[in-house]
């Protein structure tokens, strides 16, 4: 491309045939017609993703120069695709939009020229929760610096997802940050890691992203051949997490770190799973005493965790039952969100 390039969407593409055309057209459609180049990441995909890919493209033949496609000979998984597209990134700014979402119009444009506007390091905005049965408004807190913002994504009061965030590229470049290769539940942590680095950042009140949610199965259903290693994964990024972070801010965080740790392992109780019980018991048990001093999560979630780490699961189980089978079965087709 001729222009100097504004903005780099990295999109990596495994098994989303059905969806990655939405897409690509949300993205080809963009309000931005410069400085703006979209890197398909092809991860192996073995499906017909690409090529659908490809037919958005000759509908789009403006975008062509714009477009970047790279391809893994074998499946990586999403962090090597991400760190894929990062790696050939030129933007000043880099975005990443899953194959199987899609983007308002001027999503790119508005965020772009929010962080030219305050000079942000990384931008974020608000999204809509896409289901079967229709959208839900997802607002997110607005933090007036990077290290407010990193403590709420630790104490759980503001979400790391990856994708409604623009973030300085030389954030990645200067820090050598990247996301956990191999290690896949979890990956959106890396984004702390930016928070961490950044000088300044902005919200941005309008909701620009839908996260389309397919598959409402929780992760901490244990069965399958897949399991064990989702945990691992995930304990990988959390242990990364807090590493980072301890070398970032050496001890002055560490009531916020123990408030983390107790996220990670929070979903294990939101199941009538007793395997899931005990590796809520074994993960982190340090963390446990400072359960009820958490304010940014609801005090239903406080106290589920104090009655599991007194080991009354009785009322685990029942809270489970009540709530989430009957109350969330019914209202939300079993969501629990």
């Amino acid at each position: 491309m001729s222009q100097e390039v504004a903005i780099s969407v990295v999109v990596p593409v495994y098994r989303v045939e059905r969806f990655v055309g939405r897409c690509a057209e949300s993205l080809f459609g963009q309000t931005m017609r410069e400085g703006v180049e979209f890197i398909f990441v092809d991860d192996a995909t073995p499906d017909g993703s690409m090529a659908v890919v490809e037919r958005c493209l000759e509908r789009h033949p403006e975008r062509k120069a714009q477009v970047k496609v790279l391809r893994h000979t074998q499946n990586m998984g999403l962090p090597a695709a991400r760190n894929t597209g990062l790696g050939a990134a030129s933007g000043e700014y880099v975005f990443h939009c899953d194959s199987d979402d899609f983007l308002e119009q001027n999503a790119l444009e508005r965020m772009y020229c929010a962080a030219r506007a305050h000079d942000a390091d990384i931008v974020w905005c608000d999204w809509y929760l896409s289901m079967a049965g229709g959208e839900r408004y997802m607002r997110q807190p607005c933090y007036d610096t990077p290290l407010e913002a990193l403590k709420a994504m630790l104490c759980g009061g503001m979400k790391y997802n990856v994708w409604n965030k623009l973030a300085r590229r030389g954030l990645y470049t200067a820090n050598g940050i990247a996301f956990p290769a191999g290690h896949g539940m979890g990956e959106d942590m890396a984004m702390m890691r930016l928070f961490a680095v950044a000088g300044k950042v902005f919200y941005l009140n309008e909701a620009l992203y839908h996260y389309v949610r397919t598959n409402d199965a929780a992760f901490t259903r244990l069965g399958g051949p897949a399991a064990g290693k989702h945990l691992g994964d995930l304990r990988h990024n959390v242990e990364r997490t807090i590493e980072f972070v301890r070398q970032s801010f050496g001890g002055q965080m560490e009531r916020e770190l123990a408030f983390f740790q107790l996220e990670a392992k929070f979903p294990f109780l939101i199941t009538d799973d007793r395997e899931s019980y005990r590796l809520w018991r074994e993960w982190f048990p340090e963390a446990n005493r400072f359960i009820m001093q958490n304010k940014s999560v609801s005090l239903r979630s406080r106290l589920l965790q104090y009655m599991a780490a007194r080991g009354q699961y009785w009322y685990v189980w029942l809270y489970n039952f009540l709530l989430v089978k009957v109350v969330y079965g019914m209202v939300y087709g079993n969501r629990h969100c």
